[in-house]
């Protein structure tokens, strides 16, 4: 008999878990299954950019992974001279200042899955079940144009034994050598280059100076990447290694040795080597990323590239975090399934995006060293080594147009650094009930809800007052969006809510100036929650005053930004555009007053 469920993740890599996590925090009945016989035990990748601990964030759990992790604050750049030996030629920020309130750190794969993989369990008790390889994935097409089937069927293996499931959706997140992706049929596309490039992870003895800094070496003999990992010791190397090396025949004694050479006039004994191998150089992309809107492909069984950039554990991240709150709204009844197709308009584009940066980074550490004009060579590669670094922090990703992204329907002057389809960046303000510093994206919370983000101005002035007082009845009364798409004997904040950003000076405003609506009753005591209201202020617990700045609002016109359940901005429009608002929920979200069981 075959087992169902509303949505079966195959394999337990950083997206499926990440999907799962959307899952369990909402309720949706799942299972996450994996061919290994237990969880990662050491990971090859270890860069999370500044995105990704955003992630961490959204979820409430970056503490743990900043506490663990290696902070990259610096990169240096070394190169040849004309006597050929070794000379530092820069030093810049790792991350620009202004791209991200979180830093970029290092932290091995086994051990950031472990931490998703715990809040997981800690939602819904559940757990990955291993030992399970899948044999068999079938669509049955008819049915997957009715909400009410299991129309796909993934016929699986464990310990011999043939397992049946059948599903509402199925994510493929089992790897570059996808067993789900070679049943659908699908191929990767792309190539493979000549260039082979060894990692290894080290405890090295040297004079080098920068050897806990992240650095590049580009020598006559060679360049190399340097990584320090979390612990104080531990050193990861990416080296090129001669033209005609065959991958398969590199051995660790190759390594040693070409890591010394590098080294030139430094010394480099390496007392320990933790982990190491060797891999040519190749980019590709799946030719399908679903399959009847059902089937949806993730991570490396949808794109492959080197390492060297740190993207591939991030973007695959992304890809189950991507997803994972579009199932949660779809099977909750919030949304219509055609939410679904935007996971391919969106990551699709990223992947690809991701393929022609990476042959372009590999270029740039591959080009040869000018004889003629070191110096300018030198220079040219810091130049572009630094450009890379917005790309490289997992903030440049731009969604387009679609059913829950809309440039066309905003006003993007209003919010000039609020960018529709554009994560929503942060910034310190000051939460108006307890006085407490804080960064605003504290409060987008990766909970499944919407956000309307009000920057209402100086409400003691009174235009801005009455602004703010209809949109609070707009918003609220039978035909907004709110009361239409709020599920029956919900808090009114479950599906939308409400967060507003006051300018001024905060001591001078009394709680009875902002509308109630701002300020529900909600939650199993049904209190009043006081803390959806901050205020752009300069003052003594550490507000800035400067959010009305960073994101382009004028204090006396304001905006309103619509915030995805995933911090994606979707929407930006006036505060009295009623209309904007209203229509764009319209589009995708479902009326809640009839009877819809949730699953």
């Amino acid at each position: 008999m075959a087992h169902q469920t509303d949505v079966l993740i195959c394999g337990s890599g950083s997206a499926g878990i990440c999907a799962a996590v959307w899952l369990a925090r909402t309720g949706i009945n799942f299972r996450i299954l994996d061919k290994r016989s237990g969880p990662m035990k050491l990971g090859q990748a270890d860069g999370v950019q500044c995105r990704t601990v955003e992630v961490f964030e959204s979820f409430g759990v970056a503490e743990d992974l900043l506490r663990e992790a290696y902070h990259v604050l610096e990169v240096a750049f070394w190169s040849s001279d004309c006597a050929g030996k070794i000379v530092r030629t820069g030093r810049t920020a790792d991350t620009q200042p202004g791209l991200s309130h979180q830093p970029h750190v290092i932290l091995n794969q086994a051990r950031l899955n472990g931490i998703l993989l715990d809040l997981m369990h800690r939602f819904n008790g559940q757990k990955v079940e291993y030992g399970f390889f899948v044999k068999e994935v079938r669509v049955d097409c008819a049915a997957a144009l009715r909400m009410d089937t299991y129309p796909v069927t993934v016929t699986t293996e464990k310990d011999g034994v043939e397992e049946v499931f059948e599903a509402k959706y199925v994510l493929g997140c089992d790897g570059a050598h996808s067993s789900l992706r070679r049943s659908l049929g699908y191929k990767m596309i792309g190539d493979s280059t000549d260039a082979v490039w060894g990692v290894m992870d080290i405890y090295p003895r040297t004079n080098f100076p920068d050897i806990r800094k992240k650095a590049t070496i580009r020598s006559d003999a060679g360049n190399l990447l340097i990584i320090p990992r979390e612990g104080g010791s531990l050193v990861r190397f990416y080296m090129e290694l001669p033209k005609g090396t065959v991958a398969k025949n590199v051995k660790l004694e190759d390594l040693h040795r070409t890591a010394k050479r590098i080294f030139q006039q430094y010394t480099l004994d390496i007392a320990g080597t933790f982990w190491w191998s060797a891999y040519s150089i190749g980019q590709r992309l799946v030719d399908h990323f679903s399959k009847d809107n059902r089937v949806f492909l993730t991570g490396d069984a949808c794109h492959t590239h080197s390492p060297k950039a740190g993207q591939g554990m991030n973007v695959s991240l992304q890809d189950g975090y991507n997803i994972g709150w579009k199932l949660t709204a779809v099977l909750k009844g919030q949304a219509r399934p055609e939410i679904l197709e935007t996971y391919n308009l969106e990551r699709q584009k990223v992947a690809a995006d991701l393929i022609d940066f990476d042959r372009s980074f590999m270029k740039l550490f591959s080009q040869k060293i000018s004889q003629t004009n070191v110096s300018a060579a030198a220079q040219h590669f810091n130049e572009q080594f630094i450009k890379s670094g917005r790309y490289t922090s997992g903030l440049t990703t731009k969604y387009g147009d679609s059913l829950i992204t809309s440039s066309r329907r905003s006003k993007q002057g209003l919010a000039g650094d609020l960018v529709v389809g554009m994560r929503f960046p942060s910034a310190q303000v000051v939460r108006f009930c307890d006085s407490r510093a804080v960064q605003l994206v504290t409060a987008l919370a990766a909970d499944g809800r919407w956000r309307i983000v009000v920057f209402a101005g100086d409400i003691r002035v009174p235009v801005n007052a009455i602004r703010l007082d209809k949109l609070a009845k707009f918003l609220a009364s039978p035909s907004g969006p709110v009361t239409r798409f709020t599920a029956p004997n919900s808090d009114i904040d479950s599906f939308i809510e409400p967060i507003v950003v006051l300018h001024g000076e905060r001591s001078q405003m009394e709680q009875e100036l902002i509308p109630e609506y701002f300020w529900p009753v909600t939650g199993p005591w049904q209190m009043r929650d006081l803390h959806k209201v901050f205020v752009d202020d300069e003052s003594y617990n550490s507000g800035h005053g400067k959010a009305y700045e960073r994101y382009g609002v004028d204090v006396s016109e304001g905006a309103i930004a619509v915030v995805r359940p995933d911090q994606y901005v979707s929407l930006v429009t006036a505060v009295d555009d009623h209309d904007a608002i209203g229509d764009f929920f319209e589009d995708f979200a479902l009326p809640r007053k009839s009877t819809i069981v949730d699953t």
